[in-house]
Parts: structure tokens; C-alpha cells; sequence
């Protein structure tokens, strides 16, 4: 079955999973937090990614964790949940339980720690596409993995029916490029750098999967609104405006500042799971009143 569609167009945000003091998973304040995101806008959601601390939470913990969302989103945006592991088996494991559970596309990323050759991510990504009943999002962030998914091989991956998309965060400006000429409409880009989304939607990228519009999604939206309208002016100017937040916001290590921004804004406590750890003070300072300058009140 082809299911070649563009999953969503402007601004996914790759949710924190916010948390009670004790490291369990904070249901009530999760369902505010997603509440207030399409509230604001959001155009998709992300379960389960990088910044919701996927790699501390466990397998049958994550199923319940995307049910949740899926449950309470309700239809009103697309939800994309993360089941990349460097374990193809346990990927595909995740992926139909993501299936089960009612998530519109999985995003997943490139073998970490061991890592593969490009032909190795060919035989990874085609086996989880084969087994997946609903679109495949391939994501490639080299400074977490140690592994590039080069973009003759996504042009390769592109050929399968369910791989629709590609989460590009190389930072790399000219794989942007090479991406966009080798893949044309075969695959869609979104951008993994918030610092990058608007030159990447003047690429043609379909937007970004943001750890920024935790904190800002009205914002966010805003940015990837002008892309969309053409007005790269409007847009230029929002991503020079929203930089300062974007910068404090990798201050450490992602979700590191994301969970502090989300707990200072009401959702879940200042809780990581280990080895992750809370924010320091003097980065949570400037973070603080970066939020402030956006007008939040923290």
C-alpha cells in the first residue's frame, strides 16, 4: 500500500514528557501541555522523540505514553511517534506498537552506537518500512548518532512506499541542497534545527520538528506560516527574533532546558531520568529571561 502523503506541513513540535518529582510520567500535566500546544496552533506532534526522553522510558511505558496522546489529540492534528532504537528488531517491535496504538507516522532515527554502513541503513530502514501500517519518517542527526544518512541513500529509501519523509539535522546547509535535487518529490524534508527553519523551508522544506515550540508555539507557527505564505521577510525576521530562546534552549543538552522551560510553564517538574539531570543555574537564568523577553511569565 502507497503511502506516499505529506504528513504535515509548518511546525511539529517534538513533545518533553513532563513529569512528577518522583520520574513517573505526569498524565494530567502531559494532557494540559498538549492541550495548549493546538491551542496555539501546532500543526503536528511528536511522542516520543529525543526530547520526550525516549531513551529512558521503556518499551511498554512508551505504547502507553503514544496511546495517551493519540487518545487526547483525538484526530485534531497528526501525532508522529518516535520508535527509532539501534536495534532493528526492537525498532520494528516500537513501530507496530506505535500501529496498534493509532499513530499516523513513526519517526525514526538512524542506528545509534553501533551505527551502519549506507548499506546497512537501506536493509534497517526498508525491514521497519515493510513493517509498518503507516508512514515512515527517517531522521538523521549525525551529532547524536555518529552516523550519516547520506542523501543518495535517502534518495534509495525514498523509493519505498512507505518511506514519505525526512527529518534533516546535519546542520548541514548543502546536504539540505543535494537532498532537495537527488529526492525532488520523492521524499519531503523537514528540518531538525530550529536555528535552520526558515532557510530550509526557502529550500523547500516542508517545515521543522521543534524542540523551540514547546515554549513558543505561537510563535513558532507564526515563522512557518510566512514560510508557507512565501513571505520570507516576515519569517527572516521571526527566526532572528526567536534565535536568542533557540540558543538557550540547546544551552545543554537537549531536553535538558526544554523540561526546565515546560515546568516553569506549569507542565510536569524539573524531572529528567538519569543520566539526563536538571538544568544548572546560571544557563536556567538566561533561559528564564529569554522566556521572559517572548513575554512568558516565569
Amino acid at each position: 500500500r502507497n503511502m506516499k502523503h505529506t504528513i504535515f506541513t509548518g511546525m511539529a513540535t517534538a513533545l518533553v514528557t513532563p513529569m512528577a518529582s518522583d520520574g513517573s510520567i505526569d498524565y494530567e500535566g502531559f494532557g494540559r501541555f498538549i492541550e495548549f500546544q493546538i491551542e496555539n496552533g501546532i500543526n503536528a506532534l511528536v511522542v516520543m522523540g529525543t526530547t520526550g526522553e525516549n531513551a529512558t522510558i521503556e518499551y511498554t511505558e512508551q505504547k502507553e505514553i503514544i496511546r495517551f496522546v493519540v487518545e487526547k489529540v483525538a484526530g485534531r492534528v497528526p501525532v508522529i511517534a518516535g520508535t527509532g532504537t539501534n536495534n532493528t528488531e526492537h525498532v520494528i517491535s516500537n513501530t507496530k506498537a506505535a500501529c496498534e496504538v493509532g499513530a499516523d507516522a513513526v519517526l525514526v532515527v538512524t542506528p545509534y552506537y553501533n551505527k551502519a554502513t549506507q548499506k546497512g541503513l537501506i536493509a534497517h530502514f526498508t525491514a521497519i518500512a515493510d513493517a509498518s501500517t503507516v508512514p515512515v519518517i527517517l531522521y538523521n542527526v549525525p551529532g547524536r548518532t555518529g552516523c550519516n544518512l547520506l542523501p543518495k541513500t535517502a534518495a534509495k529509501l525514498a523509493e519505498h512506499p512507505n518511506i514519505v519523509a525526512i527529518k534533516e539535522a546535519t546542520g548541514n546547509m548543502a546536504q539540505m541542497v543535494e537532498l532537495r535535487t537527488l529526492c525532488g518529490d520523492k521524499l519531503d524534508i523537514y528540518s531538525g534545527e530550529d536555528a535552520l527553519t526558515v532557510p530550509m523551508m526557502a529550500m523547500g522544506a516542508k517545515g521543522t520538528i521543534s524542540v523551540l515550540s514547546n515554549v513558543v508555539p505561537k510563535e513558532s507557527v507564526a515563522m512557518t506560516d510566512a514560510c508557507k505564505a512565501g513571505d520570507f521577510e516576515t519569517a527572516a525576521k521571526l527566526q532572528c527574533k526567536l534565535l536568542p530562546l533557540i540558543n538557550a534552549l540547546f544551552s545543554e543538552v537537549n531536553p535538558i532546558p526544554a523540561k526546565a522551560a515546560a515546568a516553569a510553564m506549569g507542565f510536569g517538574a524539573d524531572v529528567l531520568r538519569l543520566p539526563l539531570t536538571s538544568m544548572e543555574d546560571h544557563t536556567k537564568a538566561v533561559l528564564f529571561e529569554e522566556m521572559r523577553k517572548l513575554g512568558l511569565d516565569v
